[in-house]
C-alpha cells in the first residue's frame, strides 16, 4: 500500500464500513473501507496457489449459492471467505440499492488494465484478498489543462495512491449521475511474478464494458 497521511478531496477513507455511503457525495469518486482480514489468513493461504475464476449473477442469495458451489467443487469450503463475500454484497446493496449483482472472484497474474481509466458503469466494488490493490488518482494529481491537451505530464505519478490488501473500494464510474469518475488502474504484477485474488462486484443494472 502507498502510505499517505494526506486526506484527498475526492476520497472518503475510514475504518467504519459506513464510509462507503460517502461515495454518493458530489465531491467523492472513491470510497475506501480500511479493515483487517486476519480472520481469512488461513483460507487465503490455501487459495494462494489455486487458479480461481468464479462468475455469478443474480440476487445475493443466487450469487452466494454459486460462489459456494464453485469453491466446494474446485478447492474447498472456505466458510470465512464466503461469509466475507456475503458481508461485502450486503454493503454494496446498501450503497447501490440494487437487487441483482454480477460477481467475479478470480486469481490474476497479469497487469490487467495497464492504463489509468474510468469504468463505463455507475458503481463498482473491489477487494483484493491476495496481492496489491487497485491504484487510483487523487484529483490533486491531475492537471486538467494538460489532460485536455493529452500531455504525458497530466498526471503527477508521485501522488498516485494504492488500496491496501483486504481493503474494500467503491469506485464511481462514468454512468453515475453527475459523476466525475475516478481514474484508476490495476497494479503492476506481471513483471515480478506476483499473483492477486480479486473480488469484483457490479450491479446488473449497470453496463460493464471492461469485462
Amino acid at each position: 500500500m502507498i502510505q499517505s497521511s494526506y486526506t484527498y478531496a475526492n476520497a472518503a477513507i475510514d475504518t467504519d464500513p459506513n464510509v462507503l455511503q460517502d461515495i454518493h457525495a458530489a465531491s467523492k469518486n472513491i470510497a475506501i473501507y480500511q479493515r483487517n482480514i486476519a480472520l481469512l489468513e488461513n483460507e487465503l493461504h490455501q487459495l494462494a496457489t489455486q487458479t480461481i475464476e468464479c462468475r455469478a449473477s443474480g440476487t445475493i442469495d443466487n450469487v452466494l449459492g454459486k460462489v459456494q458451489a464453485y469453491l466446494v467443487s474446485t478447492s474447498g469450503a472456505y466458510p470465512f471467505l464466503l461469509d466475507d463475500i456475503s458481508e461485502l454484497l450486503g454493503l454494496f446493496q446498501k450503497v447501490t440499492k440494487a437487487s441483482t449483482f454480477r460477481l467475479l472472484l478470480s486469481t490474476v497474474s497479469t497487469n490487467m488494465c495497464r492504463k489509468f481509466h474510468s469504468d463505463i458503469n455507475n458503481l463498482r466494488m473491489l477487494c483484493t484478498y491476495i496481492g496489491p490493490g487497485t491504484r487510483w488518482i487523487p484529483d490533486e494529481a491531475i492537471d486538467l489543462d494538460a489532460m485536455a491537451r493529452k500531455e504525458d505530464t497530466a498526471i503527477d505519478l508521485q501522488k498516485v495512491q494504492q488500496a491496501g490488501t483486504g481493503e474494500v473500494v467503491v469506485l464511481k464510474g462514468a454512468l453515475y449521475p453527475g459523476a466525475n469518475p475516478i481514474l484508476h488502474r490495476s497494479p503492476t504484477i506481471e513483471e515480478n511474478g506476483e499473483r492477486r485474488l480479486l473480488l469484483r462486484i457490479d450491479t446488473n443494472e449497470s453496463l460493464n464494458l471492461f469485462g
